[in-house]
């Protein structure tokens, strides 16, 4: 019994707390916008399955949390289904009061606005947190010069020399080492492009990191970039970066403009056989480093907040039934083509994307932990 109390504050109360605010700001994304063009809503749920709380509004929308805490959905009036598939029975027989809210017959414009703010509130999440975070915290760095290169290694084939002043990895701006470190680590086998000064002059070099395995302080391997180089550090080293609120924005943005493209590139890697499975996480996974990450204190985890955020984000982006980025496909399409497919077709694809989607989950859930277990793909 003490064993299963300490796993569920330690992971389990950490993972519920991150995933529940990233849900409700997704779904009030979609609830806020919806609202603001007039359609009538029937539920607002945080959460899949029976409903353990529940109250209705003045405006008649049924707020409730359900017994599975791995989603939420905005259900609107003459939907379906909870995933927004119009019902054309319903919409046909709705009386005219009622017609003019339905989802279905807003322009669609207005629907691709609603379906679009569910990730941009995750963005905007994203955006507020670490933009908070670095003006009341700033950040620690360490001056971004190279302290020594290691004989044989990636850095000493393509010319790295110590002394050398970090300035830019890819179009990232490096203000200390450990972005440095981290713009590389991120880039396994990829190619990088690295700007530098040596002796006042500005030089460019191109380099492949190499892959390797390394263990976490928390015993979890993960596969990073590595080009050997490193740099001893002293205290008088280490300093509190903190910049201004206007320099604070441009660094944020950056910093999502990052995040983003190593997203992209991490799921482009398993399209050319350089991807990771074992990198792969579901719900299991993100609940043990959430239990991880929040040992570290409370600033840590809303880090992993932030970066979550977005990551459900662009996920959700994805062009697959079932999820925003597939509806969002459906109305591009009757924008191009001026009427929408057929209840038919979108019905198949999202038979399709809720097979795609479960079959992910269900992979995810093994890769978590009987793969991981076992010690399958390594």
């Amino acid at each position: 019994m003490l064993d299963f109390a300490f796993w569920l504050l330690s992971y389990l109360l950490p993972f519920l707390v991150v995933l529940t605010v990233i849900v409700f700001v997704h779904e009030m994304g979609h609830y806020l916008v919806a609202r603001w063009n007039g359609v009538a809503i029937q539920t607002f749920s945080v959460g899949f399955g029976r409903e353990l709380i529940g109250w209705n509004d003045r405006n008649g929308t049924r707020w409730r949390i359900s017994a599975v805490p791995l989603g939420g959905y905005v259900r609107f009036v003459g939907d379906m289904n909870p995933a927004s598939v119009p019902d054309s029975e319903a919409a046909k027989n709705a009386p005219p009061e009622l017609a003019a809210k339905l989802f279905v017959n807003k322009t669609v414009w207005q629907r691709i606005a609603i379906v679009a703010a569910g990730p941009i509130a995750n963005v905007l999440l994203t955006f507020l947190i670490l933009y908070a975070l670095l003006l009341g915290y700033g950040r620690y760095t360490i001056p971004p010069v190279i302290g020594e290169v290691i004989a044989g290694s990636v850095a000493e084939e393509v010319g790295f020399r110590p002394g050398d002043e970090i300035l830019a990895v890819d179009g990232y701006a490096v203000r200390g080492f450990e972005d440095f470190q981290r713009y590389v680590a991120t880039s396994p086998e990829r190619p990088v492009a690295v700007e530098l000064e040596r002796d006042g002059v500005v030089q460019s070099l191109t380099l492949v990191p190499e892959a390797v395995q390394v263990e976490d302080r928390f015993g979890n391997e993960q596969r990073i970039g590595r080009i050997g180089v490193s740099r001893n550090v002293e205290d008088s080293d280490v300093t509190v970066y903190r910049p201004g609120p206007v320099e604070a924005l441009g660094m944020t943005v950056e910093e999502i403009r990052f995040i983003v493209q190593r997203t992209a590139a991490f799921l482009g890697d398993f399209f050319v056989g350089r991807g990771d499975v074992e990198q792969l996480g579901g719900p299991v996974k993100v609940a043990k480093v959430s239990g991880e990450v929040a040992t570290l204190g409370i600033v840590a985890l809303i880090n992993l907040m932030a970066l979550l955020s977005l990551n459900i984000g662009i996920f959700n982006l994805l062009p697959v039934p079932m999820l925003d980025g597939g509806h969002l496909l459906y109305y591009l399409v009757e924008a191009i083509r001026g009427r929408p497919l057929s209840v038919r077709i979108q019905e198949i694809g999202f038979r399709f994307g809720f097979a795609l989607v479960l079959a992910l989950m269900v992979f995810t859930l093994f890769n978590d932990t009987v793969f991981d277990h076992f010690g399958i793909f390594r």
